[in-house]
């Protein structure tokens, strides 16, 4: 299984230094992708111009949104032709994952409409794929990525996301939990999977927020209170989840790999790009 880091831009604070730093070292210490989550209305930095400056600065490591959410820009032209620019510049590293996302004040803030993200999401897909082929009414619009497409990858868990993610994408991101539950969801999406007539096996992916050293439990605390804060009680119940113990993270990415996980995402919880190390003598290191 291979283990990804999260680019920690939703910190609030988080000096522009210390993440391309935080890049530059999950690169070099052999973690297999850093990816960005995706928000308007909070204190972080915009995740395509991110995964930008981390394309800079690194060689190696993919490059994933987990999540991008589509459907709250106003324009597919644009934000395909973003995408393809980042591609290009990371010399075909970036992975694309999407959803229609929770958040209504994020939708409210660039105008578009929160209840029909689902639809737009859909149109937003198709039109991004259109324009990467050089094809349909924005054929001229470029450049084009790469291998003449962008993976993607689906998350979200309504019934519609998980539906989307099996017609149109590369496989599945779960946004966490035990991996017991996980392997259920696996089972779960396979089968989605095979009734969208799709052949092969779908790419499995899973995040979990881990925080390690001496101030890990109170870091997981302070950011996961203030990340969720907008859902209320469950915002703590996601705090005291947080796995703050190197042993616990070794079980746990065991657990993940044997429930059928292809990729585990280790989400951040402090811009300290030391906090890299101690993830790699965790998982990496063994």
């Amino acid at each position: 299984m291979d283990i990804g880091v999260c680019l920690p831009i939703g910190v609030p604070g988080a000096e522009g230094s210390r993440l391309i730093e935080f890049a530059r070292r999950a690169d070099r210490l052999g973690f297999s992708s850093l990816t960005v989550t995706d928000r308007v209305v909070y204190d972080s930095y915009d995740s395509i111009v991110a995964l930008s400056a981390a394309a800079a600065v690194t060689t190696r490591i993919k490059l994933v949104t987990a999540i991008l959410l589509p459907a709250y820009r106003p324009s597919a032209v644009e934000l395909g032709k973003q995408l393809a620019s980042l591609d290009r510049i990371s010399d075909g590293r970036l992975v694309v994952g999407v959803s229609a996302g929770l958040r209504e004040d994020d939708y409210a803030a660039t105008g578009t409409d929160f209840h029909t993200r689902g639809r737009r999401l859909d149109t937003t897909i198709g039109e991004m794929r259109q324009i990467w082929s050089g094809q349909g009414p924005h054929a001229g619009v470029g450049p084009h990525p790469v291998r003449g497409d962008i993976p993607l990858w689906g998350g979200g868990h309504s019934p519609a996301g998980l539906r989307r993610a099996a017609r149109h994408t590369i496989g599945w991101i779960s946004p966490g939990g035990p991996p017991q539950r996980y392997a259920e969801q696996v089972e779960g999406f396979r089968k989605l999977w095979a009734e969208e007539g799709r052949e092969g096996a779908p790419r499995m992916g899973a995040n979990c927020y881990a925080a390690l050293g001496p101030n890990g439990a109170e870091d997981a605390r302070a950011h996961l209170l203030s990340y969720y804060g907008y859902m209320g009680q469950l915002a703590e119940h996601l705090a005291k989840g947080a796995i703050t113990e190197g042993e616990t993270l070794r079980a746990v990415a065991d657990g993940y790999a044997a429930a059928g996980c292809d990729e585990l995402f280790l989400l951040s919880v402090t811009a300290d790009p030391g906090h890299l190390d101690l993830l790699a003598e965790a998982v990496l290191r063994r």
